[in-house]
């Protein structure tokens, strides 16, 4: 059951998430003209003050010294700047999960962590209550076909009916319309997204955590791997898995990483 990467696209906008983003920037941006201004006037007094002083220093001296305190100066700056921490993004496939996937919300709320799952219209049929949480608890949720079918290797009527059944269960629970898909086995089709106005989202990292359940080596292969605005693909349809998702949570917040969902780094 390889599964390779595959990017695709879409004309679909987000556009209060997209005027979100826009606001965003523009305070950074903000932000940064008011710490050069900062830097621009601490150089203006440091000469001023260097120029002022009752015993003149001989030029080399003098631009040696300019320079430290212009470098305290840029330090100065860049300590008052925002930082954004690097995001990244877990992932879910094949649930909902009766058995672990309310295990998994319950450590994802404990961490103030959203995830996004991509569910399989036969199991959303089964445990509509988990479908439910997962929306109210803020995270994305996106189709992954209704019987887990190999998009390419059927017709495209079939490809559709998969889409549109998966699509109707979910928002027929959550009330929101479905953006976003996994198709299984990364086979995708790029006329499929005009056609049923939905993006793919493949991965980045995926530690094949469906083929062991021996949570130090998913640990491993993900933490060891993942960088700034990673998509991690996980299963939470396995106790392995689910164990190892809020472990590898652990470690990387530690680091310094945001979780977010899949549309905040798309939309990025």
């Amino acid at each position: 059951m390889n599964e390779m990467a595959v990017c695709g696209c879409s004309m679909k906008v987000d556009w209060n998430y997209k005027n979100k983003n826009l606001l965003k920037t523009g305070l950074l941006l903000l932000l940064y003209v008011v710490g050069i201004y900062l830097l621009i006037t601490k150089m203006i007094l440091l000469e001023k003050s260097g120029s002022g002083a009752g015993k003149p220093e001989t030029g080399r001296t003098s631009d040696v010294s300019r320079g430290k305190e212009n470098e305290k100066a840029l330090q100065y700056v860049a300590s008052s700047m925002i930082k954004e921490a690097p995001k990244i993004a877990i992932t879910f496939d094949d649930g909902p999960s009766t058995a672990w996937t309310g295990k998994l919300l319950d450590g994802l709320k404990e961490r103030n962590v959203k995830g996004t799952f991509f569910l399989i219209g036969e199991n959303v049929k089964k445990a509509p209550e988990l479908v439910k949480r997962e929306a109210e608890e803020g995270h994305l949720i996106g189709n992954h076909t209704y019987h887990h079918v190999e998009i390419t290797r059927v017709s495209d009527e079939k490809a559709k009916e998969e889409i549109l059944l998966t699509n109707e269960a979910i928002t027929e629970i959550t009330g929101n319309e479905v953006s976003y898909m996994r198709p299984p086995f990364g086979a995708w089709q790029k006329k499929l997204e005009w056609e049923l106005d939905v993006m793919p989202v493949m991965w980045t990292i995926d530690p094949l955590d469906w083929t062991t359940n021996n949570e130090d080596e998913i640990v491993n292969k993900v933490v060891t791997q993942a960088k700034e605005n990673d998509i991690i693909l996980l299963h939470d349809c396995y106790e392995s898995s689910v164990n190892a998702a809020l472990r590898i949570i652990d470690i990387l917040q530690k680091e310094g990483y945001e979780f977010v969902t899949v549309d905040e780094l798309i939309m990025n």
